[in-house]
């Protein structure tokens, strides 16, 4: 029994290691995009001083008028966003209603009337940040690639912890051993910060895995999903502020975040809103869908009514972007994203000291 002990944990290190010298460099990328991605609007607005205007009431209904003019595919799709913050106006403008691909960002004047800013996602700095963190500039097929990749990151964890558990005393197994050989030291670098960290960051790459795999999510939680009902016709046009007004009725506790306004008659409005309970204050996951022309309620889709799949599934994002604390815990996740460039530059360090040591006490031929 001790020798096949022995064995499971000779092959644990062996498969942490080959997983740390693989992933090491991708887990690396993707968790300082991550630190660099916790304040990425903040940050962006910092880059931008044209969007740091002065605070008014938003006229959400001027600034669509104002995109269309400039950008109106007949199947395209104006999302708003509601900031509170009374400063610019926020939008995306999708060519094409049902895509998440390729989209401008806009932000215009609080009264709607300018332009303050218009780049395509991707194209500006943050934006690519994001793109590099979550697909690695590779589309669906770079999603697929971290996705997968994170369920290999969290077996790259568990064999670490695994290999190293004590048998024997821990204080000595946490210690650092100042007085160590180089190599000793380099070691306890590598595994204190990893022992110390490892809860946290399997939380981050679980809820990533998860982000980037939404069928797991679905096999997991099951959650319910908002569907887009067919519209029931009519004469006019409902205005973003009144679908505000008749989403702000159908769920009086919900704060509305987001609208989407598709350009065809065809496709309902559809208002998102963050509602009590509902941990994400900027991507929640409530919705009311409202006629593009006669202004009724089509669906609503309130997250407290669905069940405990659907509120574990709730929590996803706000656990992997750090917002489920406040500012303590998004601080705590900028540093969290440095720690996987620590364990792979003492972990490549520790290997490439026992290689050369190895080496040298191999007899020349």
């Amino acid at each position: 029994m001790a020798t096949l002990h022995a064995r499971t944990r000779t092959l644990l290190r062996r498969l942490h290691l080959w997983l740390g010298l693989i992933l090491g460099l991708l887990f690396s990328v993707i968790g300082l995009t991550g630190s660099a991605l916790v304040f990425y609007t903040a940050i962006d607005a910092g880059l931008h001083p044209a969007i740091r205007v002065a605070h008014a009431a938003p006229d959400l209904d001027r600034a669509l008028a104002t995109g269309r003019a400039r950008w109106n595919d007949p199947s395209g799709k104006w999302t708003l966003e509601v900031t509170g913050d009374g400063g610019a106006i926020p939008a995306r403008y999708y060519p094409v209603a049902a895509g998440h691909g390729d989209h401008q960002m806009v932000w215009f004047s609080p009264d709607g009337t300018r332009i303050l800013r218009a780049e395509p996602w991707g194209g500006y700095l943050m934006s690519w940040v994001y793109e590099l963190h979550m697909q690695l500039l590779a589309g669906d097929v770079g999603l697929q690639i971290v996705g997968w990749s994170g369920v290999a990151m969290l077996a790259l964890l568990v064999t670490g912890v695994i290999a190293w558990w004590p048998r024997g005393s821990w204080v000595k197994a946490l210690a650092f051993k100042r007085d160590a050989a180089p190599i000793r030291r380099l070691y306890d670098l590598h595994k204190l910060p990893g022992i110390a960290s490892m809860g946290l960051l399997a939380v981050l790459v679980a809820t990533g895995v998860l982000l980037a795999l939404p069928m797991l999510v679905t096999a997991i939680f099951a959650p319910a999903t908002a569907v887009a009902p067919k519209p029931v016709g009519g004469v006019g046009q409902v205005t973003v502020a009144r679908a505000i007004a008749v989403a702000h009725h159908a769920l009086p506790d919900g704060r509305v975040v987001f609208i989407d306004m598709p350009n065809a008659r065809d496709l309902p409005i559809r208002v998102r809103l963050q509602v009590p309970g509902d941990p994400h204050d900027r991507f929640p996951g409530s919705y009311v869908f409202v006629d593009r022309t006669s202004g009724q309620v089509l669906a609503l889709h309130d997250v407290r009514r669905f069940g405990t799949g659907t509120t574990l599934a709730s929590w996803i994002r706000t656990l992997h972007d750090g917002t489920v604390g406040g500012l303590a815990t998004r601080v705590l996740a900028i540093i969290l994203g440095f720690v996987p460039s620590i364990l792979f530059a003492t972990g490549l360090a520790h290997w490439l000291s026992r290689w050369r040591a190895k080496r040298s006490f191999q007899p020349k031929k």
